[in-house]
């Protein structure tokens, strides 16, 4: 993020998109919503596509520092250290960040039919993606690209059930163990 204002402009834009949807985030609602004078958003990101991409580019970087914990060591049971700690990440997503995730799905799906916007968000994903095939590899993954993106989808499709989906909303146990499992069978040991 460029300055504090671009932050506060990023981060009320984003409690827009989880309060309002995609209408209701335009220049003028976030300049009411953050308290900042009139034409200040705009100023910032000239256009809709200026202020998605500034918006995107901060849950990225609030995803990543979310998910920074995964990268750090993980003890001698790496599967079951792993597994907590993506758990505890996506648990984080569901209930303190639920408005983060909330946003990043409307900016997903709008995504589909801005391809600037793709384009960012498809490099935000590979981020991710590249950090799970890190971790699987140095974990002993006899294919870790495969299994990093199906470690991603787990935890993605996870966080779509619980908040946009009908599914209901797991428990940090419930997550911690599907993970467990998920990781268990692609590392190929035995469970608990």
């Amino acid at each position: 993020m460029k300055s504090q204002r671009a932050e506060l402009v990023a981060d009320t834009a984003i409690a827009l998109l989880a309060d309002r949807g995609m209408r209701g985030l335009t220049h003028r609602a976030v300049d009411e919503a953050a308290g900042l004078p009139p034409g200040s958003t705009s100023n910032l990101a000239r256009t809709r596509s200026a202020l998605l991409e500034l918006t995107l580019a901060r849950l990225t970087q609030l995803e990543t520092a979310a998910f920074a914990p995964l990268l750090g060591p993980q003890g001698p049971d790496v599967i079951e250290a792993l597994a907590e700690m993506m758990a505890r990440a996506l648990w984080t997503q569901l209930t303190a960040g639920r408005k983060q995730t909330i946003a990043r799905y409307e900016l997903a799906f709008e995504a589909t039919r801005r391809p600037e916007l793709r384009t960012i968000y498809d490099r935000a994903g590979e981020r991710f993606r590249g950090i799970a095939v890190s971790i699987l590899s140095a974990a002993g993954s006899s294919d870790p690209v495969r299994h990093g993106r199906q470690l991603v989808a787990f935890g993605e499709g996870a966080m779509f059930d619980a908040v946009i989906g009908a599914g209901a909303e797991p428990t940090l146990d419930d997550l911690r163990l599907g993970i467990g499992e998920l990781l268990r069978g692609m590392l190929g040991r035995e469970g608990p």
